[in-house]
């Protein structure tokens, strides 16, 4: 399974050992971009050859093909972006199917149903795309995202040359569910990849110490009972 870093800093990007990197409109605003074009190229001068996922920030089918295709120029290790539904709800599968047929690269992104990878998949079964399905939302909604990541995936791999990606983690476990459920690709934060260096921590030292961190805490803040 490969591991991409999602959102990082120019500084993070420097530091991460990662297969791969994705963003999308509202990390580049959480990065404090200005020109949307102009902080891609940035990032692509810091991610010269490993696999980077950028999104079009449209809502129609003429100005989000449009945006594929400048976006897609920009670099040959781009995978474009594309949300699987506009903001009204509707389809991007005719979106999706004029970008197959210009050859560009895609990941389809904020998939939360099988129904929506059923629509999509007899256009993209041939081609290398990037199917994200965004987990840690379809947890935060109070489903089983592992059975229904596992459902997507497999439907995916079956049907399909295209990739399965567990996206939107919310815990370093994340990774190893994902693993289990025959993820091609887990993308996370740089904060939780950070984290995954606790894997194999002993849990007795652990609790000591959180203890630890505990007590120092009410000594700093003065605490008394």
């Amino acid at each position: 399974m490969f591991l991409y870093a999602d959102g990082p800093t120019f500084e993070e990007i420097e530091k991460l050992k990662v297969d791969g990197y994705t963003f999308n409109p509202s990390l580049y605003k959480k990065l404090g971009a200005k020109n949307y074009i102009e902080f891609s190229k940035d990032i692509l001068k810091k991610i010269p050859k490993k696999p980077i996922s950028i999104e079009v920030i449209g809502d129609n089918y003429n100005e989000c093909l449009r945006e594929a295709k400048i976006i897609n120029k920009l670099s040959e290790n781009i995978w474009v972006k594309i949300p699987i539904t506009f903001t009204n709800g509707s389809s991007t599968a005719k979106l999706i199917s004029s970008l197959v047929e210009e050859g560009i690269k895609l990941n389809i992104t904020a998939i939360f149903a099988i129904e929506q990878v059923k629509k999509i998949l007899p256009i993209l079964k041939n081609s290398n795309s990037i199917l994200s399905i965004f987990s840690g939302r379809i947890y935060d909604i109070g489903l089983d995202a592992s059975q229904k990541f596992l459902e997507m995936s497999d439907l995916i791999h079956d049907n399909s040359n295209c990739k399965s990606l567990w996206a939107s983690c919310r815990m370093t476990y994340d990774y190893i569910t994902a693993k289990n459920c025959s993820a091609d690709i887990i993308t996370m934060s740089p904060s939780l990849i950070d984290k995954m260096k606790l894997f194999k921590k002993d849990p007795l030292d652990y609790s000591k110490e959180t203890v630890i961190g505990f007590y120092e805490d009410s000594m700093k803040a003065g605490f008394k009972i």
